[in-house]
């Protein structure tokens, strides 16, 4: 969105600028939050659309517009090595964690599964659904951006690091279109599917604090748990998700390497969170699958996964880039550690006690299961 800024109305993309545009637009998507499940389920909709017409449109002006294109050889194999590291397997592999990065937040059909009709049946599939059609519609158009680019040589690579707007696609942009207005169009479409990806990190940040709420699972639960009787929403939860993000990315504005740390935690914890109950449904054998599984292919997917997941935590925790200084260390082991033991010690101080104790959702996990049919 800094881009779109820098094009449109000349904004400088520097970390004072991009942070005040943060918070307009978390305040703007916890607004929305608030209004009601109405608003940001229309809104979701019109998200789906945006996203699957803003790909074919951005895909189409790329091949059709630019004058020229990078050929398949190039495209698929042409190596630029930006990390200082020698050892290609490892930069290789350090290459893998963007990728990484972005996939991640399919777990939200779960967060609204109580909002969703048919949950049993939409939740999973809605989660294989968006990692199927990202896996598509994300390499088709990673492919036509990088296919794309004007100047393939390492000088036109590290131009395109170092552009003005402060986004190499920005750049690829306006030089393969050689059209400030259609570039800046294509940004646009850009912005609106960022836009409709942060209402919908927020609406499952908040639907998930407010279950952890129910269960006693966090501070100050009592307060988090309450439902706007006029808006059917978990405000409380919506504007404590909206606040600690701001928190959270304060670090940005006086050292990159410090919210650095903070998100690959994030992202860290993300997966982590996500493996857990895969990794232990493969050695619960008397787990009963739901309506809607992988059938046969349960078991294969779900050890993939652990395995996966574990070697991209330990890349996650490797420097990524040489030499390693204060600026350049990654600090994300560092970050675990401290979330782990603060983890811990909630835990045993305060969780192991109020976890689950003397609420609705604890009474409700412990009927059996003829009195849950009667429900």
């Amino acid at each position: 969105m800094m881009a779109f800024a820098n094009l449109v109305w000349g904004v400088e993309p520097t970390p004072q600028t991009t942070f005040l545009l943060f918070i307009a637009l978390i305040v703007v998507h916890g607004l929305l939050n608030t209004f009601g499940v109405n608003i940001v389920s229309l809104l979701s909709n019109v998200s789906a659309w945006w996203h699957i017409v803003g790909v074919l449109v951005i895909v189409g002006a790329l091949w059709i517009m630019p004058t020229q294109h990078q050929d398949v050889g190039w495209t698929f194999t042409h190596w630029y090595n930006g990390t200082g590291w020698s050892f290609g397997p490892y930069v290789f592999l350090m290459g893998l964690l963007m990728a990484q990065y972005t996939y991640t937040g399919y777990d939200a059909s779960a967060h609204v599964a109580e909002e969703t009709k048919n949950a049993s049946i939409a939740a999973p599939k809605g989660i294989v659904m968006s990692v199927v059609i990202s896996i598509i519609g994300g390499w088709i158009l990673l492919f036509s951006i990088t296919a794309a680019i004007q100047d393939g040589s390492d000088k036109g690579i590290a131009g395109l690091l170092g552009s003005q707007t402060g986004l190499p696609p920005a750049q690829i942009f306006l030089d393969a279109l050689n059209n400030p207005t259609m570039a800046k169009f294509l940004l646009f479409i850009v912005c609106g599917a960022q836009f409709f990806c942060g209402m919908a990190s927020v609406t499952a940040n908040s639907r998930m604090s407010y279950a952890f709420s129910r269960d006693n699972a966090i501070p100050g639960s009592r307060i988090w748990a309450k439902v706007n009787k006029r808006t059917g929403t978990p405000t409380n939860s919506i504007w404590l998700c909206v606040v600690l993000s701001i928190i959270l990315t304060t670090p940005a504005l006086f050292n990159t390497t410090a919210y650095l740390a903070v998100t690959s935690v994030a992202v860290i914890g993300l997966y982590i969170a996500y493996v857990t109950p895969v990794f232990l449904r493969r050695l619960d054998k008397s787990f009963v699958p739901g309506p809607w599984n992988l059938g046969r292919w349960s078991a294969v997917v779900g050890w993939i996964a652990v395995v996966w997941v574990v070697l991209i935590i330990i890349l996650f925790v490797l420097p990524p880039v040489n030499p390693i200084t204060i600026d350049t260390f990654n600090y994300a082991p560092v970050a675990v550690v401290v979330v782990a033991l603060l983890s811990i010690v909630l835990w045993f101080a305060y969780g192991k006690r109020d976890f689950m104790a003397s609420s609705v959702e604890a009474e409700h996990l412990t009927l059996a299961p003829e009195k849950l049919l009667e429900e």
